[in-house]
C-alpha cells in the first residue's frame, strides 16, 4: 500500500485502504493540539448549562425568584443553542469553518460578561440565550470539522476521542461550580466562563486551520440552505438518525436540567455533595462513551448497539419512577438509574450522530446544524419540566427520561429492521 503524502496544505493524506468504507476520507487524523480544541469546543456546551448548576438556589434567591423561574436560564440558554447552530451551520457551509468559529466565540465571552452582571431574571435569560447562541458556534462547526475530514467507524472513533475530552466537562464543571461558591458568588461562575470564552477565541485562532476549500462550499443565500435542510428531512435513515438523537438527548437534559433542583431540594443534599453525584454520573457516560469507541463499534453492528442502549436507557427510566412512586428508595435508588441511563448515551450519542453525519457528506454544516437545533429544542422543552408543577419533583423527572428514551427507541426501531 502506498505511504502517506503530505498537501499543499501541509496535511498527510493517507490512500484508504481496499475495502475499507470506513476507512478515513482523504485526511489523517487530527494533531494532537488540534484535537484538544475540538474536543474543548465540544466541551463548551456542558461547561455553559453545568458549571453554574450548584449556584442555582443562590442565584434565585439573590433575584428574588422562583426556581421554576431560575430553570429558565437554562431553558434560554438551550433555546440559543438550537436556534444559533441553524445560522453558524449552514453559514461554515458557505464560507468555511473558521470565521465563523472565531466571531461565535468572541461574542460568547462577551455574553458571559453580560449574564455575570445581570441585575434581574429577565435579563440573565436574554444574556443566557445570547450566550448559548453564540457557544453554538463550537459545537456545530467541530462536528462539521470532525466531517470534513474522517468518515465511517473512523469518524465514530474521533468523536468518542472528543467526547472523552467534552466528557470531563460536566464532571469537573459541577465540582469546580461548587468550590467557585465559596471564594465567590453565582456571578463569579459567569465570569469564569468569559475567561474560558477568551481562551478557547484564542485558542481556535491559533490551532484550527481552515477544512473546508472554497470548491467544496455552497454558494447562494437562505433559498439553498432552506433546500439543503428540506432534502434531509426527507431522507428518512437521516431522519430516524435525528429524532433518535434528539429524544435521547432530550432524556439526558431532563436530567442535566432537573437534577440540581430536584437532587437538592427534594433529597436534601449539599451543592457539593450534588457535585459529587453529577461527577459520578458524568463518569459514566464518558466510560461508556469511551468502550464505544476504542471497542464495542469495532465488534457489534450500530443497530444492535443503538437497539440494545436504547432500551437500557428506557430501564433505567422505568428504575426511577419505581424509585419514586412505588419503592420510596431515596437517593439510594434513584442515583444508581441515574447512573445507568447516563452510560446508555455513552453509546446512543457518537453512534446516532455520526451516522446522521456519514449520511450528508457534502452538507455537514447543515446536517449538525440540525442535530445541534433539534437536540437542544428538545433539551430546552423538558429541562424545566421537573418543576413544571411549581415545586421540584423526582417523580416527574423519572417520567421525562422514560419518556423522552422510550420516544428514541421508537425512533430508531424502523431503522433497525431496515438495516
Amino acid at each position: 500500500m502506498p505511504g502517506p503524502t503530505v498537501d499543499a496544505d501541509g496535511d498527510q493524506t493517507v490512500p484508504a485502504a481496499p475495502g475499507r468504507p470506513d476507512a478515513p476520507s482523504s485526511k489523517a487524523p487530527f494533531a494532537t493540539a488540534t484535537v484538544a480544541v475540538l474536543g474543548s469546543l465540544a466541551a463548551l456546551g456542558p461547561l455553559t448549562t453545568d458549571l453554574y448548576l450548584p449556584a442555582l438556589p443562590e442565584l434565585t434567591a439573590d433575584l428574588h425568584s422562583t426556581a421554576p423561574a431560575a430553570q429558565l436560564t437554562l431553558t434560554g440558554s438551550l433555546l440559543g443553542m438550537a436556534v444559533g447552530q441553524l445560522l453558524f451551520g449552514p453559514l461554515s457551509d458557505r464560507i468555511g469553518r473558521r470565521r465563523p468559529l472565531l466571531a461565535g466565540l468572541a461574542v460568547y465571552t462577551a455574553a458571559s460578561v453580560i449574564c455575570a452582571l445581570a441585575t434581574s431574571m429577565p435579563m440573565l435569560v436574554a444574556g443566557r440565550a445570547l450566550q448559548g447562541a453564540a457557544g453554538s458556534a463550537g459545537l456545530v462547526i467541530a462536528r462539521a470539522i470532525v466531517r470534513d475530514r474522517l468518515e465511517g467507524v473512523a469518524m465514530i472513533r474521533f468523536l468518542a476521542t472528543m467526547g472523552l475530552i467534552s466528557g470531563l466537562a460536566p464532571i469537573l464543571a459541577p465540582v469546580v461550580g461548587a468550590q467557585l461558591l465559596h471564594v465567590t458568588d453565582w456571578r463569579g461562575t459567569f465570569f469564569t466562563l468569559a475567561v474560558l470564552g477568551a481562551l478557547l477565541t484564542a485558542g481556535s485562532a491559533l490551532g484550527i486551520r481552515e477544512t473546508l476549500p472554497p470548491e467544496r462550499r455552497h454558494s447562494g443565500g437562505l433559498g439553498t440552505t432552506v433546500r439543503a435542510i428540506g432534502g434531509l428531512l426527507r431522507d428518512r435513515p437521516f431522519l430516524g438518525y435525528l429524532l433518535t438523537s434528539t429524544f435521547a438527548f432530550g432524556a439526558l437534559f431532563a436530567y442535566v436540567g432537573g437534577s440540581s433542583v430536584v437532587l437538592q431540594e427534594v433529597y436534601r443534599i449539599s451543592p457539593q455533595t450534588y457535585s459529587l453525584v453529577f461527577a459520578v454520573n458524568s463518569i459514566a457516560l464518558v466510560a461508556v462513551t469511551q468502550l464505544n469507541g476504542r471497542v464495542l463499534v469495532q465488534r457489534f453492528p450500530g443497530p444492535v448497539l443503538l437497539v440494545s442502549a436504547l432500551t437500557v436507557a428506557v430501564a433505567a427510566g422505568v428504575a426511577v419512577v419505581l424509585c419514586t412512586t412505588v419503592w420510596d428508595t431515596g437517593l439510594a435508588g434513584v442515583w444508581p438509574a441515574l447512573a445507568v441511563m447516563m452510560g446508555a448515551m455513552g453509546v446512543i450519542m457518537p453512534n446516532a450522530n455520526g451516522q446522521a453525519l456519514t449520511m450528508a457528506p457534502h452538507a455537514a454544516g447543515s446536517a449538525s446544524a440540525l442535530l445541534g437545533t433539534c437536540t437542544f429544542l428538545c433539551g430546552s422543552i423538558v429541562a424545566p419540566l421537573s418543576s413544571a408543577a411549581g415545586h421540584p419533583s423526582a417523580t416527574a423527572l423519572g417520567v421525562i427520561v422514560l419518556s423522552c428514551s422510550l420516544l428514541a427507541l421508537l425512533s430508531f426501531l424502523p431503522l433497525a429492521r431496515r438495516e
